[in-house]
C-alpha cells in the first residue's frame, strides 16, 4: 500500500497539531489555575479546618492520575481527540460540582468536585505526549516543551481572576471563593470545543497508520491498559528513570504549592498579593519550557532531570526560611520551584516517549501519569498535616530533601546505547531513537 501524499510530509500535519495543542493549553491553563489561588481557601473554609485545606488540591490530583486510565483506554482505541475531549468533560462536570459545594458549604461535595476537576489536569498533561506523536526524533523534546510552554499565558493569567471573581459570584448570588471556578467552566468548555474541531488528523492513528504501512503489515493491536503501561514502562531504564523523575518531581512541586496560599494568609497576605506569587511560581513552571526542552534535545534527559532535582532542592530550602505572610525569598522559592518542576517533566516526560513502543504508547503515557499523579496526591495529602502540626518551614525542608531522589535514581539508572530501541518503524523523517 503506498505512502499518501500527508503520510510522507508531516510537517504541516505537526504544525496544525501542536498549533491546536497550544491552543487548548492557553483556554485550559486559565481554566485549571483559576481556583489555584483560592482552592485551598475554598477547602479550609467549607471544613472549617486548617489542617484539611489541602485536601482540595490533593484530591484535584488524585483525580488527574485516576481519570489517566479512562483516558489511556479510550486513546488506544479511538485516538488523542476522544481521549482528551472525555478528560475535559470530566472536568467541566467537576467545575461545576466544585461551584455547589461553595454554594451549599459542602466539604463532601467539594472533595468529589475537585477529583473531578483533576480530569482537565489529566487532559492537559496528555497534551505533551500529543505533541510528540509525530514530531522527529531531534525535535520531540522541544515540540513536547513547547505544548508545556503554551499554558503558560493561561496559568499565569488565571490566579489573577481571583480578584475579578468577586463581582461575579456576587452577581451569581455564590459565595466570594467559587468565583474563580466560574473563569475555570468557561475556559474548559472553549478548550474543549477546540480539541473537537481542530485536532484532526488524529496524530497518534496516523502514527499508527504510517508504521503499519512502512511495515508492509496489519496494524497491531493497540495497547491501552495502564497496568501493561506499567509494565512497558519497567522494560526500559530509560522510562524507568523518566517516570521516577517525573512523579517525584510532580510531588515536591504540588506538596509546597498546595499549602503557600495558607501559609500566606495565615499571615495577612491579601488574596492579590497571594495570586501575584502563585503566577510567579506558574511563570517558573511553563515559561522556560522550549528552552528546557532543547536542552533535553541536546544533552538528554537524564542530565536536565538531575539539574531539575537541584534547583527544586534550592527552592524547598527558600521557601523553608520564608516567614509567615510573603517575604521575596517565598516569590524567589516558589518561581524555582516551578522552573525545577519544568525541567523534571519535560526531561522526564522525554525519557518516557523516546523509550516505549508505539503499540504500548497510550498505556504507558497514562501509567505514567498515573504514577505522578497518585505520589503527588500522597504529598498534597501530608503537606496539610505537615504544616498543620509542624509547619511551613518543616514542609520546605522535606521537599528540598526529597528531590535528592532524582539525583540518586539518575546515578543509579544510566540509559545508554543499549536502550537504544526501533519497535515500530521509524516515522518519516525520524532517526533512531536513543535514550537520554
Amino acid at each position: 500500500m503506498p505512502l499518501t501524499d500527508e503520510m510522507v510530509d508531516l510537517r504541516p500535519v505537526q504544525r496544525r497539531t501542536v498549533a491546536t495543542l497550544v491552543g487548548t493549553q492557553v483556554l485550559v491553563g486559565v481554566g485549571v489555575s483559576a481556583g489555584a489561588a483560592v482552592g485551598a481557601l475554598l477547602a479550609e473554609q467549607t471544613s472549617g479546618s486548617a489542617d484539611l485545606s489541602g485536601l482540595g488540591g490533593t484530591f484535584q490530583v488524585l483525580g488527574g492520575a485516576l481519570v489517566a486510565i479512562p483516558m489511556a483506554h479510550v486513546m488506544a482505541a479511538r485516538g488523542r481527540r476522544w481521549g482528551m475531549l472525555t478528560g475535559y468533560l470530566i472536568g467541566i462536570a467537576g467545575a461545576l460540582a466544585i461551584i455547589l459545594a461553595a454554594a451549599w458549604s459542602s466539604f463532601a461535595l467539594l472533595l468529589v468536585g475537585t477529583t473531578l476537576f483533576g480530569g482537565a489536569n489529566a487532559a492537559n498533561n496528555q497534551a505533551r505526549y500529543v505533541a510528540a506523536d509525530l514530531a522527529e526524533e531531534r525535535h520531540r523534546g522541544r515540540d513536547l516543551a513547547l505544548v508545556v510552554w503554551a499554558t503558560t499565558i493561561g496559568a499565569v493569567l488565571g490566579p489573577n481572576l481571583a480578584g475579578p471573581g468577586e463581582p461575579i459570584a456576587r452577581a451569581l448570588g455564590i459565595p466570594v471563593l467559587a468565583g474563580p471556578y466560574v473563569f475555570s467552566l468557561l475556559g474548559l468548555l472553549l478548550g474543549a470545543l477546540l480539541i473537537v474541531w481542530r485536532l484532526r488528523p488524529d496524530p497518534l492513528l496516523l502514527a499508527r497508520r504510517i508504521a503499519a504501512v512502512e511495515a508492509d503489515e496489519p496494524l497491531e493491536r493497540q495497547q491501552g491498559g495502564v497496568w501493561r503501561g506499567f509494565r512497558a514502562l519497567a522494560a526500559h531504564p530509560g522510562s524507568r528513570l523518566g517516570v521516577i523523575t517525573t512523579a517525584v518531581g510532580h510531588t515536591v512541586m504540588v506538596s509546597v504549592m498546595v499549602m503557600t496560599p495558607v501559609h500566606m494568609n495565615h499571615g495577612g497576605a491579601s488574596l492579590r498579593i497571594i495570586g501575584l506569587v502563585i503566577s510567579g511560581h506558574i511563570l517558573g513552571m511553563f515559561a522556560f519550557s522550549p528552552l528546557v526542552g532543547m536542552a533535553v534535545d541536546r544533552w538528554g534527559g537524564r542530565a536536565m532531570a538531575i539539574t531539575g532535582a537541584l534547583i527544586l532542592s534550592v527552592a524547598g530550602v527558600l521557601a523553608a526560611q520564608a516567614p509567615l505572610g510573603w517575604s521575596p525569598g517565598l516569590a524567589v522559592g516558589l518561581f524555582m520551584l516551578g522552573l525545577g518542576w519544568s525541567f523534571t517533566l519535560v526531561s522526564g516526560s522525554t525519557l518516557v516517549v523516546r523509550s516505549v513502543p508505539l503499540r504500548e504508547r497510550a498505556g504507558a503515557q497514562g501509567a505514567s501519569d498515573l504514577a505522578m499523579g497518585l505520589a503527588a496526591g500522597g504529598g498534597g495529602a501530608l503537606a496539610g498535616v505537615v504544616v498543620g502540626q509542624l509547619g511551613y518551614d518543616v514542609l520546605g525542608a522535606a521537599a528540598a530533601v526529597l528531590a535528592c531522589v532524582i539525583t540518586v535514581s539518575a546515578v543509579l539508572i544510566r540509559p545508554n546505547d543499549s536502550n537504544r530501541i526501533r519497535p515500530t518503524p521509524a516515522l518519516p523523517g525520524e532517526v533512531e531513537s536513543q535514550v537520554g
